[in-house]
């Protein structure tokens, strides 16, 4: 049997993964993504190479293991929108993705050393928000549920009450998209 590891610090993607029939375990990677210089990424990208670091990370230390990782990012016309550094900064991007639709790109990585195996794909939903107002926004903040969020926010099930509709994976938007990861786990698990 396979040994599974989800590398990842991010309770939303372990529980999505917990939804699954895979027995896993988790361990938080220990490696710092501003070390990585991915600055001046297109977000496909940025996301690809910070879920591919996490995974190696891990697998280096578990080798047999099929290591999972993975890197959620905004693409606002172009730019790489992260997570908020603080409160402010949450606020400003707030308004930013809020103005316009916008993609999330989810980067899936798995890789095993002892086989050889290293796979990056990124899946891409674009979310159409609604118009937030003053009052919305600053309920939001002082929420706190911005925080360690890509985008300074988490769509919320069954109705997001900031979100008009999406088009693409719900679950790519929470961080794991499930479609992907189970066609990425048939090719490397028996």
């Amino acid at each position: 049997m396979t040994r599974i590891i989800l590398a990842s610090a991010s309770p939303r993607r372990k529980e999505l993964l917990s939804q699954t029939h895979l027995q896993f375990i988790v361990i938080k990677p220990q490696i710092n993504e501003q070390d990585l210089h991915l600055e001046k990424s297109e977000p496909a990208e940025y996301a690809k190479k910070a879920a591919l670091a996490k995974a190696r990370d891990v697998a280096k230390r578990y080798p047999d293991a099929l290591v999972i990782g993975a890197d959620t990012v905004v693409d606002f016309n172009g730019r790489t929108i992260g997570k908020p550094l603080d409160a402010k900064d949450a606020e400003r991007i707030t308004r930013l993705l809020f103005s316009a639709p916008h993609k999330v790109i989810t980067a899936l990585a798995v890789v095993r050393i002892r086989d050889g195996i290293e796979v990056v794909e990124a899946d891409t939903t674009i979310i159409f928000p609604k118009k937030l107002s003053q009052k919305d926004i600053a309920e939001h903040i002082n929420t706190g549920s911005w925080r360690d969020k890509a985008g300074a926010y988490a769509i919320r099930q069954p109705a997001d009450p900031f979100i008009e509709r999406i088009e693409g994976s719900l679950t790519n938007v929470m961080g794991l998209p499930m479609e992907m990861l189970e066609q990425l786990l048939k090719r490397f698990t028996h």
